[in-house]
């Protein structure tokens, strides 16, 4: 365990000083550890940013003077939250911590670790009890998100911040090209993983595994992506023949699934050539292909050959809030003027790709944020600007077979249609879907520099 706490701290101590938690874990997987201790560390590291909002606050209450040094700061994390989840086991956590602290180089500060680590043993139950009595505390998430998700749903926030701090599902997506979905559960109970259909080709296992050990991953006939994730190809109203542009594509789950449900020219761009990479690599798994380019999404005149496009998928940047089971990191990492900044650059994909959309082709904005600025408040916003574009039912493709009206965001326990009914979407991250289609006749296609 002192190994483990060891990576966890120097992972942790880069997320506190702002990288985000995957970066840093690719990271520490281009010099892994043995894939035991990984797997360790990173347990340390999502239960220490699950229970941030209050071990953070605890250790504040228990030292004498602010913690200057991250290296400490972030093992006292691990290690206090270890504590909270393991109480039987408080004297192991403690001695390992304490070895972990000489191990990182601060042999002085075993003494200091030691009495922190102890006094929290010791006023565990009534310190988490006084600082659950506040929001932050109760609900694991920063005051102004809480407040945000209070004003916009009223008399569901509280669910959807509960279910935040919960483990995220492990949902596969089988590719219907080359295996059906009944077909490819009889495989993964065979292989000792059950598993239950979902709806269309969302598989939900029953405990998560690693990827390596799923029967025909590496043959192209699963890939791993949440049922929420899962809807847009689906949503995006894909056939055979038709010209498509997967914008903001990277890493390239949702291209792989529009590949696999019709026969497509897909245009794939990026921004970042890195991840760009990445789709290459999963339509290489997957045995389908792609034109990939590294471009500007909101500078179509940089990849766009003049032919209007038949679907265009917008999987714009922002905030993740509605996927942070998975990444603990975001809700402490974000800040509230991130919304808006978001916002506006959603808002200039929204205009430059609408210009290069074919009359009567239709566009998918998604995102997977819980927030309305960057959701339904952009639509609408949208909607005003354009009379050339009209807001489409979104057909039910996971369970029920219901056509939802308008646009529709899905939350990790709730779905929040237009309207604002509430609709069961328990497997589901957050997310939100609206298809515009664009009316009209004629095409004024872009001149050299990008304008209409």
């Amino acid at each position: 365990m002192a190994e483990a706490f060891v990576t966890a701290s120097e992972v942790l101590r880069r997320v506190i000083e702002g990288e985000s938690l995957n970066t840093a874990l690719a990271e520490l997987r281009r010099t892994p550890p043995e894939r035991t201790l990984f797997a360790a560390a990173q347990d340390l590291c999502y239960n220490a940013l699950r229970g941030y909002g209050v071990l953070d606050v605890a250790l504040e209450r228990l030292l004498d003077k602010p913690l200057t040094d991250s290296r400490l700061r972030a093992l006292l994390l691990a290690a206090s939250a270890e504590l909270a989840a393991r109480p039987q086991s408080a004297h192991a956590v403690v001695h390992q911590a304490v070895e972990a602290t000489a191990a990182l180089g601060c042999r002085r500060a075993k003494g200091l670790v030691n009495a922190v680590l102890r006094n929290f043993q010791r006023r565990m139950a009534p310190l988490l009890l006084e600082i659950g009595r506040t929001e932050v505390g109760r609900y694991r998430h920063p005051q102004w998100w809480i407040d945000t998700l209070r004003n916009a749903y009223p008399h569901d926030w509280e669910a959807v911040l509960l279910h935040s701090n919960g483990h995220p599902p492990m949902t596969l997506r089988v590719n219907r090209r080359r295996v059906s979905v009944n077909a490819y559960i009889e495989r993964l109970k065979q292989s000792g993983f059950p598993a239950r259909a979902l709806g269309a080709e969302a598989v939900l296992l029953e405990k998560p595994c690693r990827v390596d050990l799923l029967p025909g991953f590496h043959a192209g006939e699963v890939s791993v992506q949440d049922a929420g994730a899962q809807r847009a190809a689906h949503y995006l109203d894909v056939h055979d023949g038709m010209r498509v542009l997967d914008a903001c594509a990277a890493p390239g789950g949702k291209t792989g699934h529009i590949l696999e449900l019709a026969s497509c020219d897909v245009l794939a761009v990026d921004s970042d050539g890195t991840r760009a990479s990445r789709i290459a690599d999963n339509l290489r798994r997957l045995q389908l292909s792609a034109k990939l380019v590294v471009g500007d999404s909101a500078d179509p005149s940089s990849f766009w050959e003049g032919v209007p496009f038949d679907r265009i998928l917008l999987d714009a940047p922002c905030s993740a809030s509605g996927v942070v089971r998975r990444h603990p990191d975001i809700r402490w990492q974000r800040r509230a003027s991130d919304i808006s900044k978001f916002a506006r650059t959603q808002s200039r994909l929204l205009e430059a790709l609408w210009r290069v959309l074919r009359p009567g082709g239709k566009l998918l904005y998604t995102t997977c944020s819980v927030f309305p600025e960057e959701n339904r408040v952009q639509t609408a916003a949208f909607l005003d600007r354009h009379p050339d574009a009209t807001l489409l039912p979104l057909a039910g493709v996971m369970r029920s077979g219901e056509d939802v009206e308008g646009d529709r965001s899905t939350a990790p326990c709730l779905a929040f249609p237009a309207d604002g009914q509430l609709l069961t979407c328990a497997e589901s991250d957050g997310f939100y879907y609206a298809v515009l289609e664009k009316k009209g006749d004629g095409f004024p296609g872009l001149s050299a520099n990008g304008d209409c």
